[in-house]
């Protein structure tokens, strides 16, 4: 895709975890779908031919100006194309009326696009309510949405935008996207406008949200290490540069402009490809702020080891307790130990868990499931080997890739060889 001249990147992703749930997506077609504008001598977008399987996250990803935007938007004809198609689980919505179209498919955008006179409720039940449902439906749904999101109905419900945070806002309006379950979730750049750390963690929380709801989502970013994340595939402008699993692009890249676009660091980026919930994880003896003092010597005493993890009241990692930080703590536990001071999920990458890892003085991370309950911990030993795993597969495939193209060369010398004493015999 290209709103300029100059050759853009983008990609398209598959997940690739089981699912536990049932495909709720839609299959999207796009046939030579072109957008130009008067005046402009190039297409923004030039005849795109896409097909997006029902539950497949699909992300563009290319630099500012490439089109990316003006497909996505195309798609639910925000922006009208030109001429081309657009087929959603089969039906032309070229011709539809698009305010219909719209309240099927959901969009968030980089700015939540939350409305600020209304309350996290009442966006979130916008479109339910203009499709018609009925109050206590709306209302279940949601509390159902902000419990997905990882907001406490509760607590949010009677808030308004501005006293939310930009990581809050970006959920409620994923939530809002959601909120009449329809089968297609458009995403431009919605996280796009926060920190680098809310920013990881909304990844981890959209992998989540995928593996439990399996919408079709067209994501567009122009961070590669996003669309890696996220993603699996690449393509480019308004034809191919290359159409792989990222293992490939990042080992193997087409050619110099994708080589480019993909930058330094190709083997740490290839961290993006694992998720914590794909290792082996450790398991450290815990105790809660619950447990007497000498329940907690103890288990301690018990565990053979040097430190515990203490969590609190719903579970969640709190300090790491050492046996020199009980001995002082004189009957209270409210100055012992070292807060926990980062997490990671088990949605988060191997890269997401490398960098939390590194900045801990004893090299590990808790682990945490959807509400932050303790689920286990990573350590640097467990990333090594990983680490070790990736680079000997690369290895064995590239012996194994080898050993084809000398098999190709000898057929083919063998192949001339025959030829060649044809010739003599005539």
């Amino acid at each position: 895709m290209s709103e300029t001249s100059e050759t853009s990147t983008a990609t398209a992703a598959p997940q690739q975890a089981p699912a536990p749930r049932a495909t709720t997506g839609a299959t999207i077609e796009l046939e030579n779908l072109t957008k130009r504008y008067p005046g402009s001598g190039e297409p923004a977008v030039d005849s795109v031919n896409m097909e997006i399987k029902a539950g497949e996250i699909v992300i563009f990803v290319g630099p500012s100006g490439c089109g990316k935007s003006t497909t996505l938007k195309m798609i639910n004809r925000l922006i009208e194309p030109t001429s081309g198609r657009i087929r959603i689980n089969g039906e032309d919505v070229t011709d539809i009326d698009p305010v219909r179209l719209r309240r099927k498919v959901g969009y968030a955008i980089q700015s939540s696009g939350l409305f600020p006179h209304m309350t996290v409720a009442q966006n979130i039940a916008l479109v339910p309510k203009m499709t018609g449902w009925g109050k206590q439906k709306i209302k279940s749904r949601v509390e159902e949405m902000l419990d997905l999101v990882g907001l406490d109905p509760g607590e949010f419900h009677g808030r308004y935008p501005r006293q939310l945070s930009g990581g809050q806002q970006q959920r409620v309006g994923v939530a809002r996207a959601l909120a009449a379950d329809p089968p297609v979730l458009l995403m431009d750049e919605p996280f796009g406008a926060v920190d680098p750390i809310t920013r990881d963690h909304l990844q981890d929380e959209l992998i989540r949200l995928q593996h439990e709801l399996h919408k079709t989502i067209v994501f567009v970013t122009h961070d590669f290490d996003e669309a890696i994340k996220l993603g699996d595939v690449l393509r480019e402008r308004s034809h191919i540069a290359q159409f792989d699993t990222p293992e490939a692009i990042l080992t193997n890249p087409a050619d110099d402009f994708v080589s480019g676009f993909v930058g330094a660091g190709a083997a740490l980026k290839r961290l993006n490809l694992t998720r914590v919930r794909d290792v082996e994880m450790a398991d450290v003896p815990t105790v809660t702020v619950d447990d007497p003092l000498q329940t907690i010597f103890e288990k301690l005493r018990a565990s053979g080891t040097n430190e515990l993890l203490l969590l609190d009241k719903r579970r969640r990692p709190y300090k790491w307790l050492r046996r020199g930080d009980l001995m002082r703590a004189k009957g209270s536990l409210a100055r012992a130990g070292t807060l926990v001071h980062d997490t990671v999920t088990r949605d988060a990458t191997l890269r997401d868990a490398l960098e939390a890892v590194l900045t801990d003085n004893a090299g590990r991370v808790a682990v945490t499931g959807r509400r932050g309950e303790y689920t286990g911990v990573v350590d640097m030993e467990t990333l090594m080997n990983s680490v070790h795993e990736m680079l000997e597969a690369d290895r064995l495939d590239a012996m194994e890739h080898q050993h084809e193209l000398e098999e190709q060369r000898a057929q083919l010398t063998h192949q001339e060889q025959e030829g060649h004493g044809g010739e003599a015999k005539a």
